[in-house]
């Protein structure tokens, strides 16, 4: 397939506000595709080419380009093959050959095609074929049950290859994707409410569970070899071979472990989150250890247990983990739900988590049956732009623009996010050295005093509340905004929406 025809998709999909339509026209276009084709056109259009980042930034993006050909003559799959090509390019020589091959693509795009290629490279596609609608696209085009479709993607954590496996697959094949134990799945995500007894009310009986300052992972054990996973399905084992330990000590031969870990101190408190964090990201093990704890289990030993009730996973998991489960008590009394989440909050850690105690582990998604409190109002919103300090910040990249996720597309596409203030407050100085060059990275464009950036960094942001605004198309501003610290380990699909912030009015 033409590349043209991709992009003319993408447009019609970014011109209209009608979910039905974006289906129709995305359906369209994946029954044209050819079966090597499916899996990157998906990641074209949802901005995840299945190649990752391939180390090209705004200024390398506008460097390669020159004058646009004339006619169309790229294919997706010449695309796709330079993304291959730019990300295994490495060594001596490599920058040059890897701005020759881009220079040369974009030599034979129209200009319709380089703008595609530039948002394509720097994850910027805002044509509002999210992923929530591309799945519903497959599930026209292949002519499966969209719950089916739904299930196959998050299970793989691959929404191209369940493209590719609906499209050409068998039924019986879409049917039989699961748990594989070895490859990581979306984690399940929580909600929030203001406390612990506002979210008893919502779930009824539930494990009333500590939220520590740490980074999530999901540990997976076939016999000996295990393997670590960030939230984004990244894997770190070589970094944590203190957790790779602990999970083999387990009596257990195969599973997979949802948790979180973290450094402690000398008295068994947790460290602030940069500490953890900047071990976390480190290329090899280092001192400072990080301990896992774990609150939930996904499969032993052939059982998968994504079906089964909280409360019997939690059985499971007692009896695998023992003194490495996260602390916790079952109730359905509020003001036992406080109590424990005081309890949390005086051992250091950030909170709680409620947790329904009949659900199910819904992989990938955000629904009420987990709800996360916190003792102060803290969201995770993502940059949107930057600008130009002045003063003592003159030359640094300092004024954040936030952005809430809206999901149902309510003040604009569904997927976008909704600016709702901005904040310089709390930058040290090392984050604003650190965001200074790293803006201008991802960079997409700019003014005199702005760096607008691809909406991939998820910041977290103190705040006193919101207040009604007519300067914002969501219609709120964020009160006394300040800057926690910069999630690494979470992606912009995880941050807070609109739609939770603008309930803070009702509150």
């Amino acid at each position: 397939m033409l590349l043209d025809e991709l992009v003319t998709t993408a447009d019609a999909v970014a011109s209209t506000r009608s979910r039905l339509a974006k289906v129709d026209a995305l359906a369209d276009l994946l029954r044209r595709l050819d079966p090597d084709e499916i899996a990157p056109a998906v990641g074209f259009l949802v901005g995840k080419p299945r190649q990752g980042r391939v180390g090209v930034g705004w200024r390398g993006m506008s460097a390669a380009m020159g004058e646009p050909a004339a006619q169309p003559t790229l294919s997706v799959a010449d695309l796709d093959e330079l993304l291959d090509r730019l990300a295994t390019t490495s060594g001596s020589g490599s920058a040059g050959e890897r701005a020759a091959a881009l220079r040369e693509l974009t030599s034979r795009a129209t200009e319709r095609e380089q703008g595609f290629v530039s948002r394509a490279l720097l994850g910027d596609m805002r044509t509002g074929a999210l992923e929530g609608v591309l799945t519903d696209a497959i599930a026209r085009a292949a002519d499966r049950p969209g719950d089916v479709v739904r299930r196959a993607a998050m299970l793989s954590g691959d929404l191209g290859e369940t493209a590719r496996l609906a499209l050409t697959g068998t039924a019986a094949e879409l049917d039989d994707v699961g748990l594989v134990v070895g490859r990581p799945v979306l984690p399940m995500l929580a909600a929030t409410a203001p406390t612990a007894a506002d979210a008893i009310a919502t779930t009824g009986e539930a494990s009333v569970e500590y939220k520590l300052d740490g980074a999530r992972i999901q540990v997976h054990r076939a016999g000996d070899d295990v393997r670590v996973f960030t939230r984004n399905l990244a894997d770190i084992t070589h970094r944590l071979p203190e957790v790779v330990e602990v999970v083999r000590r387990m009596p257990v031969r195969d599973v997979i472990l949802d948790g979180e870990t973290l450094s402690l101190d000398e008295d068994g408190a947790p460290r602030p989150f940069q500490e953890t964090m900047s071990r976390f990201g480190a290329e090899a093990a280092r001192e400072t250890l990080l301990h896992p704890w774990f609150f939930d289990v996904l499969h032993v030993d052939g059982r998968d247990l994504l079906d089964e009730p909280l409360s019997t996973r939690m059985r499971e998991l007692e009896r695998i983990a023992g003194e490495h489960r996260i602390p916790g008590e079952v109730t359905d009394d509020p003001e036992v739900a406080e109590r424990v989440s005081h309890d949390a909050l005086a051992a250091g850690q950030e909170g709680v988590v409620v947790k329904a105690i009949g659900s199910p582990y819904a992989a990938g998604r955000r629904g009420s049956s987990w709800i996360k409190v916190k003792p102060v109002h803290t969201y995770d919103l993502v940059v949107l732009a930057c600008e130009w300090g002045s003063g003592r910040r003159e030359g640094w990249l300092s004024n954040l623009h936030l952005g809430a996720l809206d999901p149902a597309g309510e003040f604009g596409e569904p997927g976008d996010y909704v600016m709702v203030g901005k904040t310089f407050k709390g930058l040290t100085d090392r984050l604003l050295k650190w965001q200074t060059e790293y803006f201008q990275q991802i960079e997409v464009r700019r003014t005199a005093n702005t760096v607008w950036v691809a909406p991939t960094t998820v910041v977290e942001i103190a705040i006193d509340g919101v207040q009604r605004s007519t300067r914002y198309p969501g219609g709120i501003a964020l009160r006394f905004a300040r800057v926690k610290r910069y999630r690494d380990d979470k992606r912009p699909e995880d941050a807070d929406t609109i739609q939770t912030l603008r309930a803070l009015l009702r509150g």
